[in-house]
């Protein structure tokens, strides 16, 4: 006999597959930067932007900025991406990190 329109008392119905996009904090497309470690070493930047471009095609590496570390031997890359989905920063990000010249990926 009593009707209600309050949520459950378990919280709100979630049954509903929820959409991605409206999950995310970042709006889609969006530029996104992304600063790679590494050792300074020849390849390490070449390495950095061919997974950019394969991850996002429009990829203009005159955009990387670059800065050593205080002793030299390593070197900090920042890409910035046109991120277009959650699934292309993630396997942006495990490439990067999987890569064998890469330590670190922020």
């Amino acid at each position: 006999m009593t009707s209600s329109s309050q949520p459950p008392a378990n919280g709100p119905d979630t049954s509903q597959p929820s959409d991605a996009r409206k999950d995310s904090l970042i709006e889609y497309p969006s530029s996104f930067p992304i600063k790679v470690m590494g050792a300074k070493v020849d390849g390490f930047v070449h390495a950095v932007t061919e997974l950019a471009r394969q991850f996002d095609p429009s990829f203009d590496a005159a955009t990387i900025e670059l800065r050593d570390s205080r002793a030299g031997n390593y070197l900090g890359v920042t890409i910035t991406i046109t991120a277009t989905s959650r699934e292309q920063l993630d396997g942006l990000y495990n490439a990067l990190s999987s890569h064998p010249l890469v330590k670190i990926v922020l």
